[in-house]
């Protein structure tokens, strides 16, 4: 029987707890262990580090991050290990000389690598279903409802489990479509997508080198801050720019169309509560958004672009028949694409691009839900020709708002918006390129007013 864990404290409180003598990193790790190792974290974690404890006992409580856990996605190099992207056709490659610069930066900063995560193959869903090596449970979720074991969302499906169950501080993921904020929300944490270019994404199995970019998943706001920080290399400088002297645009576009009961109602609360600190809340049109369908009718980047390097590896179509089918399935829409498509997709993204900026000039950030839906049960998706078409209309819901920031080039953050003891849901915070410092800085203060509905 899965038992959620209790209530977390972030990295932060932790490491506080650490420098002030009241714990040690190796006393911090010795419960994660324990939190990765229970069956809270079935299907979460494809191999752990057997030298945890004994790195973490000899790590400098000066450093960043003072010795705490953090997983890595399976598509991340870690030297000595193989980078399976969650597929079974990657699963005899030789192992990573070194670690991927993202690995190496947090490993820098005192993190230490726990294990490896379980995620959708080769990142190329929303859902968080794994055919080859299971879904991880959603904690919280399963806190809420008892009875039914629900999806984590994906593709960082096991970095959101091991951070939600106690198992890492720092869950080291991916965002292609909304890798990071879908199952944030779905597991009740703050997810961050930075800028695709604000993080180097040398060593890491890419889907789509267009709009790859990687960031973390965490307790609070303050923990993603610190974890882009190491990540990108900047810091970030405080804004102080209060609420009552921001103006947030809400899209009125199909964003909000199709909402759950609890998404939409927690989305209201969480705009009152905006409200109520004295920020200025539009709403907008936003009709580019429909344009999208037309821009990825042909399948859009990620097919043509892991094409790009499964062929040449031999992994395309040869092996096809052991990968996922659905998987299989979105990858082979790229199979009629010509170049001249791929040039021409190019050029309607940057078109895009330069259009909806015009019309986000002069607001602070837009606010939409970060997913339409609470959790699918996991009984719903299950792998199985049965499941599929449920599979994909839920697949397609998921990530429809969090998609927009990754072609807009853009950054964004999901932030836990549901009452206490139900079933978690996300408020998305984002803009365009370049602007991750001012996502950041909002994003706290937000975070405290949606405290006080959710605590």
């Amino acid at each position: 029987m899965i038992s959620p864990s209790p209530l977390l404290s972030d990295a932060h409180d932790t490491i506080a707890a650490i420098r002030a003598g009241r714990s040690s990193p190796a006393q911090e790790m010795q419960r994660c262990l324990n939190q990765a190792q229970s069956p809270v974290c079935a299907s979460t974690f494809r191999s752990l580090n057997p030298l945890a404890l004994a790195q973490a006992a000899v790590v400098s409580p000066d450093l960043p991050l003072a010795g705490l856990a953090v997983s890595v996605k399976d598509l991340f190099d870690v030297a000595g290990e193989v980078s399976a992207s969650g597929s079974t056709v990657m699963a005899g490659n030789a192992p990573a000389l070194q670690d991927s610069v993202a690995v190496a930066r947090l490993k820098a900063a005192g993190g230490v690598v726990i294990g490896r995560t379980h995620m959708v193959e080769f990142a190329f869903s929303g859902m968080g279903v794994n055919p080859h090596f299971g879904t991880p449970v959603n904690p919280l979720a399963l806190a809420a409802d008892p009875g039914t074991p629900r999806i984590p969302g994906g593709s960082s499906s096991g970095a959101a489990v091991s951070v939600a169950s106690g198992a890492a501080f720092v869950g080291l993921g991916s965002d292609t479509g909304g890798s990071i904020r879908i199952p944030a929300a779905l597991c009740g944490l703050v997810g961050f997508k930075p800028t695709a270019r604000a993080v180097p994404t040398q060593g890491a199995v890419p889907l789509s080198h267009t709009l790859d970019s990687i960031g973390a998943l965490t307790r609070s706001v303050r923990d993603a801050t610190l974890a882009h920080e190491i990540l990108s290399g900047q810091t970030i400088p405080a804004q102080g720019k209060a609420l009552r002297d921001c103006h947030f645009a809400v899209a009125q576009s199909n964003m909000l169309d199709a909402l759950d009961a609890d998404v939409a109602r927690n989305f209201d609360a969480s705009l009152k509560a905006i409200r109520d600190a004295g920020a200025t809340i539009t709403p907008i049109a936003l009709t580019e958004i429909a344009d999208l369908g037309s821009i990825q009718a042909r399948g859009g980047f990620s097919a043509p672009e892991i094409q790009s390097w499964l062929i040449p590896a031999g992994l395309w179509p040869d092996c096809k028949a052991e990968f996922d089918p659905r998987v299989a399935q979105r990858i082979a829409m790229a199979d009629a694409m010509s170049a001249a498509d791929y040039v021409r997709l190019q050029l309607a993204r940057q078109q895009w691009i330069e259009r909806v900026n015009i019309v986000l000039q002069g607001f602070d950030g837009v606010l939409s839900p970060t997913v339409p839906l609470v959790a699918a049960p996991i009984a719903d998706v299950a792998p199985g020709v049965a499941r599929d078409a449920e599979f994909f209309r839920v697949n397609a819901l998921m990530l429809r708002n969090t998609s927009v920031v990754n072609l807009l080039d853009g950054c964004a953050i999901s932030l836990p918006n549901q009452p206490k003891g139900s079933l978690p849901t996300g408020l998305m915070l984002w803009h365009g390129a370049g602007l991750d410092a001012r996502i950041l800085s909002l994003a706290a203060p937000i975070e405290a007013r949606l405290r006080l509905l959710t605590d």
